[in-house]
């Protein structure tokens, strides 16, 4: 089967609240799942995915269903669970949201992350993610994706 992206709903939710990065990590992805979940119910734009390896609870991911003015559709959130990471998965989740955006009409897709996170940046770059620019802003990187 592979990787499932799957709505947060009342069903996993909870099961979602217990999905951790590495201490190491808390630095690059300081906010937990429960802040993303209190947030989204707040930003109408936000759209909250469970990540499932066929059916273990496995990541998370928030991202934007509309675009920002300048036609940007954001990722604010992408993470996958410390017993599961460094298994191929971060890649294959991004690959199914990148076709979920597309089918979305989504042409730009952006991410930021931390300047001290080198494997977010590589797994972003392996996908065709480019830097939007040297500078660091807000604290991150601000990587684009155009989709054809």
């Amino acid at each position: 089967m592979g990787i499932i992206l799957k709505p947060v709903s009342a069903g996993n939710w909870y099961d979602c609240t217990k999905l951790k990065v590495k201490t190491e990590q808390l630095g690059v992805f300081p906010a937990p799942v429960v802040y993303w979940i209190a947030e989204s119910k707040y930003i109408d734009e936000y759209e909250l995915r469970a990540v499932y390896w066929d059916e273990e609870l496995i990541g998370f991911i928030v991202f934007c269903n509309k675009p920002d003015n300048d036609g940007n559709y954001w990722i604010p959130a992408f993470m996958i669970d410390e017993k599961h990471q460094g298994k191929g998965y971060g890649k294959a989740a991004m690959e199914k949201l990148i076709e979920l955006m597309s089918l979305m009409k989504c042409k730009k897709l952006m991410i930021g992350h931390r300047p001290n996170n080198g494997i977010a940046g590589s797994l972003y770059e392996s996908l065709g993610f480019n830097k939007v620019s040297e500078e660091v802003i807000d604290g991150e990187i601000i990587r684009l994706l155009q989709i054809l």
